[in-house]
């Protein structure tokens, strides 16, 4: 029994990759599962550091314009494929499984015409194109959105699963996760992130919020600022301008209600505690909100590759389940007002929660592996 699942490039492509994975091998112990990914993305280091063997291939962006770099990202996709060619002759998986990323498409593409099995996980409302492209050739496609069926095939391959979320999120109840993250047990939390880098417009609404969030004694607030932003963040907080010049790490900085850290660790237990969240429109952190019916501000992510998290974040919108401040407005004041007023009306945010609920699919992993063993002829 064996698995090649391709996922490369950023998190929200190999997360998925690495929570089906697990539930793959958790209930087939024997079954060896193999990830294929490049040398640019995250992946190089996550999966490795994750217990799972790696093969890498050579495949860039693939340029649509007329150009030199079309004509050197064209030699590269060759190349790929060929490598492609000889991972999924060598290792004769029993199913190819695609999470995204650059990567997908000559495994994927190579698997078909071999004819292994192929299976594709797309995230996101609006598809990306390698998945797009792809569509036609695989033989189970597993959609977090029903929004994105339209770009499929609609001919039974295809199944609104949600996104796989790690069995964690939903595990942990909201009393053990304020006191696991030391919170106070019934003052109102917000939980505010903007994706591993912190979000920079989300960052600078936030330290201009922070005094109008002080003033409020029922109120605590973790603030996820990316740990490339945290230092500046962090001294500007403690006033110490000559520590931020010597380029020394402060310690983690509480700024009244506010607990400001580099990254959260611990993001079932956050999530578990909050009230409300802010953050971006990943898919994953979608599902990941959405499983634990939580209310929602959503600030997409706006270069996003064809906006797709404003799309993302419009589905929860029009569900009731999210309000959606864009980034090119969002300041203390705009995020302020709306933060303020969603905790100041608990009818508003229990319906809220409610709506998320509605959308929430936390058992889409199960659900997919189900159809992957299906493709394989395990079950």
């Amino acid at each position: 029994m064996r698995v090649l699942i391709a996922a490369g490039g950023t998190g929200g492509h190999i997360y998925p990759g690495l929570t089906i994975a697990n539930v793959i091998r958790a209930r087939y112990p024997g079954c060896e599962v193999i990830f294929v990914g490049t040398h640019y993305g995250l992946e190089k280091d996550i999966i490795p550091r994750a217990g799972y063997p790696l093969e890498l291939i050579q495949v860039q962006y693939f340029r649509r314009a007329l150009s030199l770099d079309l004509l050197k990202t064209s030699v590269i996709a060759l190349k790929g494929l060929k490598q492609s060619f000889g991972i999924v002759g060598d290792l004769r998986p029993d199913v190819v499984v695609g999470t995204g990323g650059y990567v997908a498409g000559p495994v994927l593409l190579a698997a078909a015409i071999r004819r292994v099995p192929t299976f594709i996980q797309e995230q996101n409302a609006l598809p990306g194109i390698t998945n797009r492209l792809l569509g036609r050739f695989m033989q189970g496609i597993a959609l977090g959105y029903v929004e994105a069926t339209r770009y499929f095939p609609n001919d039974g391959r295809v199944m609104v699963t949600g996104n796989p979320i790690r069995s964690e999120i939903t595990a942990i109840t909201k009393a053990d996760a304020r006191r696991r993250l030391q919170l106070h047990p019934d003052y109102r939390t917000v939980v505010v992130f903007g994706g591993s880098q912190g979000g920079l417009s989300i960052n600078r609404a936030m330290r201009e919020l922070a005094p109008r969030l002080n003033r409020e004694p029922w109120l605590q607030v973790i603030h996820q600022t990316g740990t490339k932003s945290y230092a500046d963040i962090a001294w500007e907080v403690l006033g110490n301008d000559s520590g931020r010049e010597r380029g020394e790490p402060p310690s983690m900085v509480k700024d009244g209600c506010v607990r400001i850290v580099p990254y959260i660790y611990d993001m079932p237990a956050a999530l578990a505690a909050a009230d409300l969240v802010v953050g971006r429109a990943g898919a994953l952190s979608i599902a990941e909100i959405t499983a634990r019916g939580l209310p929602a501000i959503l600030i997409p992510f706006p270069y996003a590759a064809e906006n797709h998290q404003e799309k993302n974040a419009r589905v929860l919108e029009e569900a009731g389940a999210a309000r959606v401040l864009l980034d090119e407005v969002v300041s203390g004041e705009s995020l302020g007002d709306l933060m303020f007023g969603l905790l100041s009306n608990r009818d508003v945010l229990a319906k809220m929660a409610i709506a998320s609920k509605s959308l929430g699919k936390p058992n889409a992993t199960s659900v997919i592996v189900d159809r992957i063993a299906e493709l394989a002829g395990w079950s």
